[in-house]
């Protein structure tokens, strides 16, 4: 048949300045060597979708599929509390939030109560059991709509194969790190009197860092709505809110050098609170991106 590089000299005789270049599924090293000599500009490797053969039949170059699974195209699983309370455009429910697919797994009686307040041991055996049904769905890797799940961290990543991160604390040790030894790192929390040493540790934050921990249990907009499950959000109350918060915890520790938001509802206030403190602000979504692009790299 007529290959690209016979395609390649026939080009070059008629059209020696046109820029070519060859995309193949298959393309050898030797093969790429050969055209970049014969006048190629560059060479691209097909990356086909999960499930895909190579074929001609349309914009995918689909011919045939490969199936097994119900559901196809998404890299990252997030295991959600059972919950009914709004999921507003960047909250970790709202699938808007990312611009990549997702796909969700409820966890059955995890209500946010039983997770934040009671820190219920019992609701493990759920969350196991959601994340191998995640990875068996063929997501890449598991995440969680509760940062306080930092505290089922170690059996979670041991129950499956594919990484898992179960709370926006994980960042905590990376951004202490990027801070100078006299600074901390604010912890914006739904319910501070809650998050205890074993969600901290759960995330491998360790006593050396330095942490600075702030709740908004205070208000009447935000937590209560979230914890108790509640079907009506006032989101410019909850917005000042987080941002009172975020404001009182910097006065009153100005050592504070950024935040992380432990809470995977906090995600849509994060600008809001970057503008009234003037500090970084990291977040459940800035980890999902982060997770994302390892898991699917770009190609250059």
């Amino acid at each position: 048949g007529f290959i690209g590089i016979e395609a390649l000299r026939v080009t070059r005789k008629k059209h020696p300045h046109t820029p070519f270049i060859i995309l193949s599924g298959t393309i050898s090293e030797q093969l790429a060597i050969e055209s970049l000599k014969a006048g190629a500009t560059d060479y691209v490797l097909k990356l086909w979708p999960e499930g895909i053969i190579p074929g001609s039949a349309n914009k995918w170059g689909i011919m045939k599929a490969r199936g097994g699974r119900n559901l196809y195209g998404h890299s990252i699983g997030i295991l959600v509390l059972d919950t009914v309370f709004p999921r507003i455009p960047g909250d970790i429910g709202h699938a808007g939030t990312f611009p990549f697919p997702v796909l969700y797994h409820k966890v059955r009686n995890a209500f946010p109560s039983r997770v934040v307040r009671e820190g219920d041991p019992a609701l493990l055996e759920g969350f196991v059991a959601g994340a191998r049904a995640l990875e068996a769905n063929g997501v890449l890797a598991i995440t969680t709509s509760c940062g306080f799940l930092a505290m089922f961290q170690r059996q979670l990543a041991e129950a499956v194969r594919v990484p898992v991160f179960t709370s926006a604390l994980q960042l905590v040790p990376l951004v202490s790190r990027m801070l100078g030894p006299a600074r901390a790192v604010g912890i914006l929390t739904v319910e501070s009197h809650a998050l205890g040493p074993r969600h901290l540790a759960g995330a491998g934050i360790t006593e050396d860092i330095n942490v600075v921990i702030a709740g908004l249990e205070r208000g009447h907009a935000f937590t209560p709505v979230l914890l108790d499950n509640e079907t009506e959000l006032d989101v410019d109350a909850a917005r000042r809110e987080n941002v009172e918060a975020a404001k009182e915890m910097v006065e009153r520790h100005p050592e504070v050098g950024a935040i992380v938001l432990e809470c995977t509802n906090m995600p849509p206030y994060a600008s809001a609170i970057r503008d009234a403190t003037g500090l970084p602000v990291f977040d459940i979504t800035t980890l999902i991106r982060m997770v994302h692009a390892a898991v699917t790299p770009p190609v250059y």
